[in-house]
């Protein structure tokens, strides 16, 4: 039969400051900074319509494929939660949608718990791609919120806001977390010839290493209720970075990045353990050493992908030196546009 299919992605993200500070408690207390930037790695949702009374859920990257019968609620435990989250949500939201049958395949361009907020970008580029086909009206502000209850309060995952709305609205922002889940996102008007800088001379790099940050955020969220105060002052420092990195980013005073990223990396390890380990430092240092004049982990720390700032053409020594070791070099650009969602018309065949 002839039908559309509806498609989605959105962009993965990298933290360049203030990550942590849109972690509650912390973000209602005292507010938090962020500054993060999208990049040309993506999650992609495909939605297929059928006729025949089945769910189908497909991540194309993780290997795992299930199928139900047509119902209003899925069990959310166990594999393809956020799939199976998104799926209730929308029904219980919008309960005009009943006895829905479709196909939804999903792709990520990075591992889970790359620190790249994989997780948050498929949940948003899921919403977008039901939204696409139900014709749901849901503004960039309208996806991000929506998808982060579904994640913290509807599936219990512990972690921040900047993902959500990162993917949803791309490009370079300041974003801002205040009490009872306000978020006001600020977009930077960057130069061009500063982001072509920046884009040259940052290093993105994989540990290999893949980490639950639910862990490293539980952690912190502790320490938060706990008024342990080194970590609540490494937050206060952190929201500063992320003025420092903004105004720095404005003005094209691109060579100071190192040296934020470094001030960021250096509160970020003291407001939880685990996010730093030996091998980790061992990265630091042999980038540092080959050049590069500052870095910090992407996400909540533990592994996934390292940023390094590297001035004066050092990134090529910096990324010959970090081929020795067991991680891997990713090439990026930055990208300016957030979620996307559009139909196809084609042939499908329902056996």
């Amino acid at each position: 039969m002839d039908s559309k299919v509806i498609r989605a992605k959105a962009p993965l993200r990298i933290g360049l400051a203030g990550g942590g500070t849109d972690v509650s408690p912390y973000s209602d207390i005292y507010g938090g900074n962020v500054l993060n930037s999208t990049i040309n790695m993506y999650a992609y949702a495909t939605i297929k319509p059928l006729n025949n009374g089945k769910i189908i859920f497909n991540s194309y990257d993780l290997d795992i494929k299930q199928e139900f019968g047509s119902s209003d609620i899925i069990q959310s435990k166990g594999d393809l939660a956020l799939l199976k989250g998104v799926y209730n949500r929308i029904v219980k939201d919008f309960p005009q949608f009943k006895n829905l049958s479709f196909e939804l395949s999903t792709y990520v361009d990075a591992p889970v718990g790359s620190g790249l907020g994989t997780s948050s970008t498929l949940v948003v580029t899921i919403l977008a791609a039901f939204a696409e086909w139900l014709k749901i009206p849901l503004s960039e502000y309208d996806l991000a919120h929506l998808a982060w209850e579904i994640e913290r309060v509807n599936l219990g995952f512990e972690g921040g806001k900047q993902d959500q709305y990162s993917s949803a609205f791309g490009g370079f922002n300041f974003i801002e977390f205040f009490n009872n889940n306000k978020v006001i996102v600020n977009p930077l008007r960057i130069k061009q010839e500063y982001i072509n800088e920046l884009e040259n001379n940052l290093v993105l790099y994989f540990t290999g290493q893949s980490r639950i940050s639910s862990e490293i955020i539980s952690t912190q969220i502790k320490n938060v209720n706990e008024k342990k105060q080194t970590s609540i002052d490494a937050m206060h420092n952190l929201k500063k970075q992320a003025v420092m990195m903004k105004e720095a980013l404005l003005k094209g005073e691109i060579d100071r990045i190192g040296e934020l990223l470094n001030f960021g990396w250096e509160y970020k390890k003291q407001m939880a353990l685990k996010i730093t380990s030996s091998e980790i430092d061992e990265i630091f240092e042999t980038a540092l050493n080959a050049g590069a004049s500052g870095g910090k982990i992407s996400g909540a720390g533990g592994g996934g992908f390292i940023i390094f700032y590297c001035p004066d053409n050092s990134k090529y020594q910096v990324i010959k030196a970090l081929e020795k070791t067991n991680g891997k070099i990713y090439s990026f650009q930055f990208c300016p546009s957030g979620v996307q969602s559009w139909q196809n018309s084609q042939e499908i065949y329902i056996l």
